[in-house]
């Protein structure tokens, strides 16, 4: 890998759509395509001038996610794609994957995110022997055997138990991430791609105590009004080389580093904590000089661990809202996380952000921007 600089020019995503909801109606590619078509005129790119597509995407659409999109968007014939699965950190991959191929030399331009249609995702069948036809199944493995594999609301559950998280601390979360975004809907119209007259996030709400007492419990205390719920969304950024840069002469916001790390699939609803610390070390960064944090709000318990373990600053995580207030389509989460934090460190200079996530299988990424 050389030191190439790489650079973000601009990053949109779409509302995000509870499950059945505004996008129920629309392909994963078509849904991606129309976020992909206008973060690059937001760039002022032309689509011909794209030399790869990196997409994101969780829940089994089958074939290639990322040249079905590239071929709707009407991208240069030329543009295979290339299509990743890494559950909830995919979007934040695909773009440090992106950044990666730039920095080896082997393109200047690229747009990578994910997107994900829990609504369209496809029945799935477990096979039970060669001669039935199968079983349904929504949550595939995420572990072999020999490992254990919890549902991830149990997993969270009991991490919140150990480190003793309560259900207040966890709704008290959740009603000040919809509280957040509720107050920033007009700031986070500028991000959003207008996909079927969707212009702000639909599910976020004036949550109250008393709806949180009311929520359906989940696992011990992790509840529906603590948890994200199941969406639909795409989220891309252009990715360019310092060189593109400037020959361009655009606002940009560079990509300073990213890690990923594994842990026990247990322990996933954690496994941000080693990827920032890897992060912190790569960068030579200190978390007093970090101003913006996108942390992932798969559950509010999960964030309230990571937040704690790590010792980050309350005041600069999710300013505008998190996924609790949004909702949680899989394979583009990552990448939204990215979204908002351009969005947010392209209107300072010289100030830096982290994004941050866990998956199924205990996986962590995070990524480090600087405007």
């Amino acid at each position: 890998m050389t030191n190439k600089r790489v650079f973000i020019v601009a990053g949109k995503r779409s509302a995000v759509a509870p499950r059945s909801g505004a996008f129920a109606s629309l392909t994963y590619y078509d849904l991606a395509a129309q976020v992909v078509s206008d973060v690059l005129s937001e760039s002022n790119i032309d689509k011909l001038e794209v030399d790869e597509l990196i997409v994101s995407n969780a829940l089994g659409a089958g074939g290639n996610p990322a040249r079905m999109v590239s071929l709707e968007a009407r991208l240069d014939l030329s543009v295979g794609g290339i299509s990743i699965d890494r559950q909830c950190c995919g979007g934040l991959d695909a773009i440090s994957i992106g950044s990666d191929l730039i920095k080896s030399g082997r393109a200047e331009i690229i747009v990578a995110g994910g997107v994900e249609s829990y609504s369209m995702r496809p029945v799935r069948l477990h096979p039970e022997n060669s001669d039935q036809a199968g079983v349904p199944y929504d949550r595939p493995a995420f572990a072999p055997a020999g490992f254990n594999d919890p549902d991830l609301a149990e997993a969270t559950a009991k991490l919140a138990k150990k480190f003793g998280v309560s259900k207040k601390e966890q709704d008290d979360w959740s009603i000040n991430s919809h509280l957040k975004a509720l107050n920033s809907q007009e700031i986070l119209r500028s991000e959003i791609t207008p996909i079927l007259n969707q212009k702000n996030d639909s599910f976020t709400r004036e949550l109250t105590q008393k709806i949180c007492e009311r929520a359906p419990i989940l696992s011990d205390t992790i509840t529906h009004a603590n948890s994200a719920i199941a969406a639909d969304a795409a989220g891309f950024v252009v990715l360019v080389s310092e060189q593109f840069l400037k020959n361009k002469m655009c606002k940009a916001v560079e990509v300073l580093g990213s890690a990923t790390s594994g842990v026990l699939p247990e322990e996933a609803p954690i496994a941000p904590v080693e990827a920032i610390k890897i992060l912190l070390a790569q960068t030579e960064i200190s978390l007093s000089k970090v101003a913006f944090i996108e942390l992932m709000e798969a559950y509010a318990a999960q964030a309230i661990l990571c937040t704690r373990i790590c010792g980050l600053d309350l005041d600069k995580i999710n300013i505008r809202g998190g996924a609790l207030s949004r909702g949680h389509p899989i394979g583009a989460s990552g990448a939204i996380l990215t979204v908002r934090l351009f969005h947010e460190l392209i209107k300072v200079p010289g100030i830096t952000g982290m994004a941050a996530i866990a998956a199924a299988g205990g996986l962590g990424s995070a990524m480090m921007l600087q405007s």
